[in-house]
């Protein structure tokens, strides 16, 4: 098979499943990891995909990845993240938690706290915190999403405005280099507007692949939140914005064997 073979073959499988790592593209076509990280770098320079640590995913403004495939992407960064942002909530608070596959590794994360009330638009994360003992958790009205159990309408953004939380807890789709969040689905987007108002704090659990990517939805704006926690720094850009209006940006470290204890690291 000729690079231009294979070229063609990554496009269509990663337009058919959304994400496709480095590791099965070596193996369907018999070459190594390292070639297929020249092809992906090719394709991504050329616009036609977007290159993710450890895979290749589609590189579109109007269509997110599939949600079984954002559920493995960068699964250890999430779950470090999540442990991170975790830490930071004090046992006996109430928060908001919205839809995405960071903020339920962030509800796994805190099964370790008591007294917790969760309001969530977020069927999985519900799910997650339900048996908990001693957290109250409250599912927002709506439609649900088949894919991802999110929950949308004006009946989820209308319960939320019933409520004041010491938190809310949201994840995101980009974050472009002037600071603006962007997401896909305008009734997602209503729905975290909604938290980002009734929230007394608001934090923004976001991997690296998420800067620079540009959903063509504007959701609002990173001077808008109170903390974002990452895995690798922002672009620099992003970081001055922060700095200028003291938000505090949280770096995750790698996980490793033992489990995370409170690390707050700042830039």
């Amino acid at each position: 098979m000729t690079a231009e073979e294979r070229y063609r073959q990554i496009l269509h499988l990663v337009q058919a499943r959304g994400y496709v790592a480095n590791e099965e593209l070596a193996r369907l076509f018999d070459v190594t990891v390292q070639t297929v990280r020249r092809d992906v770098n090719r394709l991504a320079e050329e616009g036609r995909l977007t290159r993710h640590h450890g895979g290749a995913g589609l590189s579109s403004s109007i269509e997110n990845i599939a949600y079984t495939a954002r559920q493995v992407l960068n699964r250890g960064e999430k779950q470090a993240i999540a442990r991170l942002a975790a830490a930071a909530i004090p046992d006996q608070s109430s928060l908001f938690i919205n839809i995405g596959t960071t903020t339920e590794a962030f509800a796994h994360a805190l099964q370790g706290h008591h007294g917790l009330q969760v309001i969530t638009n977020n069927l999985q994360v519900a799910s997650i915190l339900w048996p908990q003992a001693g957290f109250k958790v409250v599912v927002a009205g709506g439609t649900v999403r088949g894919h991802d159990g999110g929950i949308l309408g004006q009946p989820a953004c209308d319960l939320i405005d019933r409520y004041r939380a010491d938190f809310g807890v949201i994840g995101i789709s980009g974050i472009d280099e002037d600071g603006a969040l962007l997401d896909f689905d305008v009734e997602e987007i209503r729905v975290a507007r909604a938290i980002m108002r009734n929230a007394r704090q608001v934090f923004l659990l976001a991997d690296h692949t998420k800067f620079g990517r540009r959903p063509m939805m504007r959701m609002g704006d990173i001077t808008e939140i109170h903390g974002l926690f990452t895995d690798r720094p922002p672009p620099h850009s992003v970081q001055e914005i922060m700095a200028e209006r003291g938000i505090r940006c949280h770096i995750a470290p790698p996980l490793g064997p033992q489990r995370l204890s409170r690390i707050d690291t700042e830039l």
